[in-house]
């Protein structure tokens, strides 16, 4: 667990030192979610009925920019092959990196969110079920896209290839994420999209990173 957690800091400071690309990552989600009521209007009711769908689909975009980088520079420098035959299991730290990856991305979208809910007049009553269900849904999101990142590593036009992965798989996350913040906001239960969702995390927790670790073997080779 040593090992674990130094990858962790290891991911994070990398990631403080390139800023520019975690900051890309926020940009873009508040500028997409942003341009929303100039195409769609201003009317308010427009923007609350919208704004679930809205904040989903833009968080899902805005995590594709990071996943592409998530194992590639450690496949160029080399660090790859030294956690390939590191004691330590390769798919303990394919989560270490999944973890870092989402503390860096997931979490500034996370809180970002109910800033942009906000914006989009989403009611109170739905804020924190968002909060809730963007906590579950961005690391299933995370978990996915690296099981993408891993498949396509090294290969040509893998932008694209991960695109066509990552965004069948994550559609359930999208479905239930915003069925939970509509659900809150019509005054219905919500419990059964939120155990969805943590039943879609666990099953994402037991094989994202066994599935990451034999593709970067596979990479490695």
């Amino acid at each position: 667990m040593t090992a674990f957690f130094a990858l962790i800091k290891r991911d994070i400071r990398i990631a403080l030192r390139q800023l520019s690309d975690t900051l890309i990552v926020i940009v873009f989600f508040v500028i997409s979610a942003s341009l929303f009521p100039f195409g769609v209007g201003a009317e308010p009711n427009l923007l609350a009925r919208m704004a679930p769908g809205v904040l989903w689909v833009t968080a899902l975009l805005s995590a594709m920019l990071s996943f592409d980088r998530l194992f590639q520079n450690d496949f160029e420098d080399g660090t790859l092959e030294l956690l390939v035959i590191a004691p330590q299991p390769l798919w303990l730290s394919a989560l270490a990196k999944i973890a870092a990856h989402w503390i860096t991305t997931g979490f500034p979208v996370l809180l970002v969110a109910p800033l942009i809910g906000i914006m989009l007049n989403l009611k109170p009553e739905g804020l924190a079920v968002l909060l809730a269900a963007m906590a579950l849904g961005t690391s299933i999101i995370s978990l996915i896209g690296a099981l993408g990142a891993a498949l396509t590593l090294g290969s040509r036009r893998s932008g694209v290839l991960l695109s066509l992965l990552i965004l069948p798989l994550a559609v359930p996350v999208l479905i239930f994420g915003s069925g939970a913040v509509e659900a809150s906001i019509g005054g219905y239960p919500v419990s059964q999209q939120l155990l969805m969702l943590s039943g879609l995390l666990l099953a994402c927790l037991v094989l994202c990173p066994w599935g990451c670790a034999a593709a970067l073997r596979i990479a490695n080779e």
